[in-house]
């Protein structure tokens, strides 16, 4: 099959988590036998902000990285209407312009042969309720949703006419233990700061903890405000800023324990929705615990798999006992690697694609080869 991925970025992961579990899924498909290209806008945020932040040898090092993945890079006059018509699956993110989510329906609905997914990984539905209200989602077959109470969120809004749960995952050809390399600390943290969703979250659970217990910490993550990097170093923590996502194995592999801090509308709006990092720390073996969440669809084995901190307090205990007592940390560590092996990894959500695309009958058996050239 050929798979069309409308993404807000597949280069850039710089603030956009979404970008690790794309590039695993189109890996997953290459090795399958299939064809994936991504296709994103040459001014997107992400983009813009990674090259700002970096320079362009961030792009030069995705190229490197990620040799097999194709990308095209579209402008105002790009011919989306050729480029979708030449594919079997069209997936489309949401962060995507509205008017050419609009569009694409429009060429399914006006006798496109393809597929076509709108797929959701973000808490604007409950959030912005008007940038998704918005959307025409009229002339697509169906909506991936990450998490089942998204799933449900649009079902009672009437967004879409069939919505599917599938769950971001951990490409663990590139998420794996990494025993032969030393520590050289005991705490670290991967994550953005964002919109001043878990300002106090960080605080309490990562940055206080850390202070008490006079830990090695590490951060990395980007739009740190100057009172969070005020923080950060009165607490003696060493923050790195961005961090490319194929070099984040390494940098757990360095540290002894990592958290996991949610942000706030996924704790009280959309329960049992975990980021893409606790799907890729447990796939490193690294010991991981968790400020509160509900994992309402039994993804994880919390207890075992990782552990749960009520609160700060809670955290500093367990960071604490963890970092005092070895069998802890590794019978946890298993837990969770078995976990992940057994149920979350960027092959297991293909198969769930898979599955779901067969069940969508397209119009033609035709099949058309993408054949132009893209470049990133």
């Amino acid at each position: 099959m050929r798979f069309l991925f409308y993404t807000h970025s597949l280069v850039s992961d710089w603030n956009h988590g979404n970008a690790h579990f794309l590039r695993g899924i189109m890996r997953e498909l290459i090795r399958r036998g299939h064809e994936a290209v991504a296709l994103e806008p040459g001014d997107s945020w992400s983009r813009r902000n990674l090259i700002a932040d970096q320079g362009n040898g961030a792009i030069a090092a995705f190229r490197k990285t990620f040799p097999d993945l194709r990308v095209g890079i579209y402008g105002t006059d790009f011919e989306h209407e050729a480029a979708a018509r030449e594919a079997d699956m069209v997936i489309v993110h949401e962060w995507t312009d509205p008017a050419l989510v609009a569009e694409l329906g429009r060429i399914r609905l006006k006798g496109g042969r393809f597929t076509l997914a709108f797929h959701d990984t973000h808490h604007r539905a409950v959030s912005a309720e008007r940038d998704i209200a918005r959307l025409d989602l009229s002339g697509y077959d169906f909506v991936l949703a990450f998490g089942e109470a998204l799933r449900e969120r649009y079902l009672q809004a009437g967004w879409g006419r069939h919505v599917h749960t599938w769950h971001e995952a951990a490409d663990t050809s590139l998420f794996h233990p990494m025993p032969e390399v030393e520590k050289r600390g005991e705490l670290i943290w991967i994550g953005n700061w964002g919109d001043d969703e878990r300002s106090s979250e960080i605080m309490s659970f990562l940055v206080e903890p850390a202070k008490k217990l006079k830990l090695t910490t590490t951060v990395r993550g980007v739009r740190y405000p100057k009172t969070a990097l005020r923080a950060l170093r009165a607490a003696k923590i060493e923050y790195g800023g961005w961090l490319a996502n194929a070099a984040v194995p390494r940098a757990f592999a360095e540290h002894r324990v990592t958290v996991h801090i949610p942000r706030r509308p996924y704790v009280e709006a959309l329960p049992g929705i975990p980021t893409i990092r606790v799907f890729e720390a447990l796939a490193c073996g690294i010991p991981l615990i968790s400020a509160p969440w509900t994992d309402a669809e039994g993804l994880f084995r919390p207890g075992k798999d990782f552990c749960l901190a009520k609160d700060g307090k809670e955290m500093t205990r367990l960071l604490r006992q963890l970092l005092a007592e070895p069998d802890f940390p590794a019978e946890m560590t298993a837990s969770g690697l078995e976990t992940i092996r057994a149920r979350h990894t960027c092959s297991h959500r293909v198969d769930e694609l898979l599955a779901i695309v067969a069940s969508y009958r397209p119009r033609s058996s035709a099949r058309r080869i993408i054949s132009e050239e893209v470049e990133v």
